[in-house]
C-alpha cells in the first residue's frame, strides 16, 4: 500500500523564487498527495501567486497565512494541517530534482520503516561569487559520514507520529531550528536512514551582506540553543592569536608573521580543495571565485563570532524566565507539538 506523503514548506516575500518550487514538485516522478504551504505574512506578490499555481495544479495545494509566525511555528502549524501519514519536508528558493520525493520516501514503503529519511542538497551556482561561496560553507558529498549526517529541512521526511512524540519544530527558536528537531528525533530514533539520491538544488547567498545576515543569524540561534560552544570557542581564540600575532609582526619582527602562513593555507585547502573539483569555470571566472574565498570565510566567520554572543545573552534572559522549553530530559514527557513560547518577539 503506497503512503500518502505531504509535502510541506514555508515562505515569506518568495515571488521570484515560489514557482519555481511548485513548478520542480508538479514534475516529480512521484506526485505529492497534497503541498501544505503556510506563509509568514508576505507583502509582495507571493500568496497570490500561489493561489493563481493552485488553481491548474496537478496536485493539491493549500496556503495558509499566518502572519508574523517564524519558520518553526510555520512548519508546525503546515506539519499539524497535513492529512497523511508521511511528511516531506524542502523550503522556498530551492529547486528539487525529478526523482527527489520518490527518492526520499522510497524507505517508507519497506515492511519497517524508519521514523526519519535523510535528503541531500548541493549547491547551485550561477556566478563566480555564488561558486566561491559554496565552495566555502557547504560540504560536498564526500565529506559526509552518513551515520552522523543531520537533515537540513530543506531535504528530509519523517512520519507525522515522530513529529509528535518529539513536540515538533522547537518554536521558541527562529534559526537552527531543524537542528534541535534532528537532535530529538535521533534521540528518540537513532540514525536516520541517508538518501543521497534525493537532491534538493539551491543558491548560495549572492552577495556578502545577505551572507553576514545568514551566518549572524545561525550564530545567534547556536548561542539560543547553546549548540557547539566549543566550535565557537575554538574560533575565538584561533583569531585572538592571529591577531596578536599579526599586531607583534607589524610592531616587532616580521619573522613573527611566518606563523600565520600555514595556518592560512590550513584555513583555506577546504573550500580551495572544493572550488578546484567543481565544475569547470572560465580562467576569469575561477580567478574570481579563487580571490572571494578567503573574504567570504573571513566575514563568515566575524559574523558568527558577533551573533554568538548575543543568542547566549538571549538565552540567559529567556532561560531564567523558564521560556525555553527544550531539554533532552524533556523527551519522555508529553507535551502538545504546537507547545512553547510561540508568541516570542524574534
Amino acid at each position: 500500500m503506497t503512503l500518502s506523503v505531504t509535502v510541506i514548506t514555508t515562505v515569506k516575500n518568495e515571488q521570484a523564487t515560489i514557482i519555481p518550487l511548485l513548478e520542480s514538485l508538479a514534475t516529480q516522478t512521484r506526485l505529492p498527495d497534497e503541498v501544505v504551504i503556510v506563509d509568514g505574512g508576505s507583502t509582495d506578490d507571493t500568496v497570490a501567486r500561489i493561489r493563481a499555481f493552485a488553481r491548474s495544479s496537478p496536485m493539491p495545494v493549500r496556503l495558509l497565512v499566518r502572519p508574523g509566525c517564524n519558520i518553526s511555528q510555520g512548519r508546525n502549524a503546515a506539519i499539524k494541517a497535513a492529512h497523511g501519514p508521511v511528511i516531506a519536508s524542502t523550503d522556498a528558493g530551492v529547486r528539487l530534482s525529478p526523482d527527489w520525493l520518490a527518492q526520499l520516501t522510497a524507505p517508507f514503503e519497506d515492511g519497517h520503516p524508519p521514523a526519519v529519511v535523510s535528503g541531500w542538497f548541493t549547491p547551485d551556482p550561477q556566478t563566480a561569487f555564488e561558486m566561491a561561496m559554496g565552495a566555502t560553507v557547504l560540504p560536498t558529498l564526500s565529506e559526509i559520514d552518513p551515520k552522523k549526517f543531520l537533515p537540513s529541512s530543506r531535504s528530509v521526511a519523517f512520519l507525522k507520529e515522530a513529529w509528535e512524540k518529539v513536540r515538533g519544530y522547537p518554536e521558541w527558536l527562529d534559526y537552527c531550528e531543524d537542528l534541535i528537531f534532528d537532535f530529538r528525533l535521533r534521540d528518540l530514533y537513532g540514525p536516520f536512514p541517508f538518501v543521497p539520491e534525493a537532491v534538493v538544488h539551491f543558491r548560495p547567498r549572492g552577495s556578502l551582506r545577505a551572507f553576514w545576515r545568514q551566518y549572524f543569524n545561525y550564530a545567534r540561534g547556536d548561542g539560543k540553543a547553546d549548540l557547539w560552544r566549543k566550535r565557537h570557542l575554538i574560533r575565538y581564540a584561533t583569531y585572538l592569536l592571529a591577531a596578536g600575532l599579526l599586531v607583534a609582526g607589524l610592531l616587532h619582527s616580521p619573522w613573527l608573521l611566518i606563523p600565520l602562513l600555514p595556518g592560512a593555507a590550513l584555513y583555506l585547502w577546504t573550500p580551495y580543495r572544493r572550488l578546484l573539483s567543481s565544475r569547470p569555470l572560465s580562467h576569469a571566472s575561477l580567478l574570481e571565485a579563487i580571490l572571494w574565498v578567503p573574504i567570504i570565510r573571513l566575514v563568515g566567520d566575524l559574523a558568527k563570532m558577533a551573533g554568538y554572543p548575543i543568542g547566549l545573552i538571549w538565552r540567559w534572559k529567556h532561560r531564567k524566565r523558564g521560556e525555553i522549553r527544550w531539554e533532552k530530559d524533556l523527551l519522555s514527557k508529553p507535551e502538545p507539538a504546537s507547545a512553547g513560547p510561540s508568541r516570542l518577539a524574534f
